[in-house]
Parts: structure tokens; sequence; C-alpha cells
């Protein structure tokens, strides 16, 4: 019998060291008609237990982990605001440069005949119809960045020399 004074953790101590003890005297009668792959694993499965019964101690001295939750901020976002696109106005387009004045201030066939010559050196490609557009547009200044008259196009007058020579 084990003396009172041992603390319970002391005795558990004990217990398992005499049950180690046991288990090592105790198979060394037998382990001698047992070959040596069966010697092993009885080792095994004796250090196993003993290991088991000393983490099974130390979970159970473990103080308890206590996890703080971390603090959620309630952050809410302002209500979206509805803004239009902002409309393109008559100075930002194409039809307010001097290109589109000046083509514009030609007769009908004055016109077609600007389409027809940008058709010509293969830069307009749309319908001749005498009127201005985006496609009108991107020929007139096609034309004149490859002829080296990209300057023109800034005043009415640059413009108004530039058809002229494409209509006479």
């Amino acid at each position: 019998m084990l003396p009172a004074v041992l603390t319970a953790k002391a005795t558990k101590l004990a217990l398992t060291g005499a049950l180690a003890a046991a288990l090592s005297l105790s198979a060394v009668a037998p382990a001698q008609a047992l070959g040596k792959n069966e010697r092993n694993f009885l080792k095994g499965v004796a250090a196993a237990m003993v290991v088991d019964r000393v983490l099974d101690d130390v979970r159970r001295n473990q103080k308890p982990r206590y996890y703080t939750q971390q603090p959620v901020y309630n952050y809410v976002a302002p209500a979206p605001v509805y803004r239009p696109a902002p409309q393109p106005t008559y100075r930002n387009s194409i039809y307010a440069t001097p290109v589109a004045q000046a083509f514009n201030s030609y007769g009908y066939t004055d016109r077609k005949r600007i389409q027809q010559r940008l058709a010509a050196y293969g830069y307009y490609r749309s319908g001749i119809d005498g009127s201005f557009g985006p496609g009108t547009y991107n020929a007139i200044v096609a034309y004149a960045n490859d002829s080296g008259n990209s300057r023109k196009l800034g005043s009415s007058a640059g413009v108004y020399g530039l058809f002229d020579g494409m209509i006479y």
C-alpha cells in the first residue's frame, strides 16, 4: 500500500511507474518464447501506454485557455449618390472643330467632292453623302497627318486651304 503522504500527482506518477515495471517484468518470461518482432511489438505497446498516461496527466493539469473575441467594427458606408455621367457638350464634340465648320460651309456638291477625293486617296470608307460625321472627320485628320498638314487643322483658314486643295 502506498503512504498517504503522497499527493495525487505523485500517486499517479508512482502508479504509472509501477505499471511500466510490472509490464516490463511480466513480459520477460513469455518473451523468451516469442520472436524478436513480437518482443519489439510488446515493448512498443507498453511504451505507448506509458506515454498516453503521462500525456493525460499533463492535459488535466493545464490551465484552461480563454480566448477573447476580437472587436467587431460596424462601419456603415454612406449611401451611394447618383451622379449622371457628364453629357458631351457641343464644345467637346467633333462638330465644333474648325474642320466641321469649314466642311459644312461648302455646298453639297463640294462636300461630296471632298469625300470622293478622300475615298480616292483611301482615307474615307463610308458612303459619299456630303454630310459631316465621324467617318469624314477621321478621314480628314488622317489625310492631314499623312500629308504633313496637321497644323492646318487648328484654324479655319488652314482647313479651308486644305479643302480647296482637294476640290480644285
